[in-house]
């Protein structure tokens, strides 16, 4: 059992080869469209945290079979419908689980009451309401569309939706409500996002076109297609991948190879932005798999220099800017963050958080509204000194960004409410224990 504070400190390199969980993403999405097909789709390597397990349960109470077969090893049986709900759906932390199962929901003659926990119910779901709300779902709720809110679903006309703001989640939303709507639903982004939902709705025997055009990229989906049960095999989470990755390339004599990596390139661009401060990190062993491209990274300890991360990137890593800000504060020089104003409506507000708790450390941070700049400490007199118990506020990418922090700074790193890195990252105390980190 994960105490209530963990810590992290610095002491023998890293070294060994892993395997990080099944990705999130694909994860959500296997379960819902599995419960949206005919037949049993069987899914391996599925992520068992909070987040996917509230998803999974969801699934069951729109009236899918949901069975464990062993550790990431499940099987989803849909009758291509759901059915209404005979309680409240609570997807506790999950935001992506929550706005995809509404989009799914959306398109049946039904009533269903989402909430989540403190956390969720303080994230704005008006980005994905209003879209459905424009195919003719309703809903009531708090203002501002935040949780607990009912929405009612049935009777959809496809639309034609610019996304208003870099999104998966609200993409993947609408397609997942257009699949049951009445003619051609069109998403247009101005700015691309990791494209899971696209590939998998075509796993599971959808057609889905998708082109380029001056907006940007368009996705078309007729409406009143019905989706058959597939097998389904979820790669490793490059955004679990990144913690030891970065770990590694920060504590001195380490040498970290993390195998099975999705590679699909909308997800990786912290990898880039990394060889491009110069880490030694080099990819192997590409292959196909779950129709995802997949491959091994090997990291090792590695001088960095600050850069100017690229604003159209963000939607490529938009979750690993606060291991990124780690990776930054033993560089050399600033690294530039700009563009990411999505991080404040995150599990928190991520921008201020890792500013708070780098500063807190010693390393100067420069916060903006739409993004920060984290001077490294590589060459100059102010090494990060750590000796700080850092608040999440239950976020669980700031606790394992703190705590790789940690490993390298002059004095342990502290956080708080350790327990919420289940949702994402289930034994990952354990797994950087095994590389040798002194977290406890």
């Amino acid at each position: 059992m994960i105490s209530a504070v963990l810590s992290a400190r610095s002491g023998a390199p890293l070294r060994g080869v892993i395997r990080v969980p099944g990705d999130k993403s694909m994860s959500h999405r296997a379960l819902i469209l599995g419960a949206l097909a005919t037949g049993t789709t069987r899914i391996d390597g599925l992520l068992e945290g909070e987040d996917v397990l509230a998803t999974a349960r969801a699934m069951a109470a729109f009236g899918a079979e949901v069975v464990r077969l062993g550790d990431g090893e499940w099987t989803v049986t849909g009758s291509g419908s759901f059915v209404e709900p005979a309680d409240i759906i609570d997807c506790g932390n999950a935001g992506t689980g929550v706005r995809l199962i509404m989009g799914a929901a959306a398109g049946f003659d039904l009533c269903a009451t989402f909430t989540g926990d403190g956390s969720l119910r303080a994230r704005p779901m008006g980005r994905v309401l209003d879209p459905l709300a424009l195919l003719g779902a309703r809903w009531i709720g708090r203002a501002g569309g935040r949780l607990p809110l009912t929405l009612g679903g049935g009777g959809l006309k496809a639309i034609r939706y610019v996304l208003p703001m870099a999104s998966a989640q609200v993409k993947s939303a609408v397609l997942m409500a257009g699949l049951n709507a009445h003619g051609e639903t069109v998403v247009v982004e101005p700015e691309a996002t990791r494209d899971h939902t696209e590939r998998m709705l075509r796993a599971f025997g959808a057609q889905v076109e998708v082109s380029d055009s001056a907006e940007g990229r368009v996705i078309r989906l007729a409406g009143g297609q019905a989706l058959q049960a597939a097998q389904v095999s979820v790669p490793g989470d490059p955004s679990s991948a990144a913690f030891p990755l970065v770990a590694a390339l920060i504590t001195p004599g380490s040498e970290v190879t993390v195998e099975g990596v999705m590679l699909n390139s909308l997800r990786t661009g912290l990898f880039d932005t990394l060889v491009e401060m110069g880490a030694d990190l080099v990819i192997s062993g590409r292959r196909l798999a779950g129709g995802e491209e997949v491959g091994d990274i090997t990291a090792r300890h590695s001088n960095l220099t600050g850069v100017e991360v690229p604003p159209r990137r963000a939607p490529a890593m938009i979750d690993e800017y606060p291991i990124l800000a780690v990776a930054a504060a033993f560089a050399r020089g600033p690294t530039v963050m700009r563009g990411i104003g999505e991080m404040r409506v995150k599990e928190s507000d991520r921008i201020a958080l890792m500013a708070a708790g780098l500063s807190a450390c010693g390393v100067g941070v420069e916060e903006e509204a739409e993004g920060f700049t984290v001077v490294g400490s590589a060459g100059g007199n102010h090494p990060v000194q750590g000796g700080v118990r850092v608040t999440t506020h239950g976020d669980h990418r700031i606790a394992m960004s703190h705590l790789v922090l940690g490993l390298a700074s002059s004095l342990a790193v502290e956080v708080d409410e350790p327990g919420m890195i289940a949702t994402s990252f289930p034994g990952f105390v354990g797994m950087m224990q095994g590389l040798g980190a002194e977290i406890a």
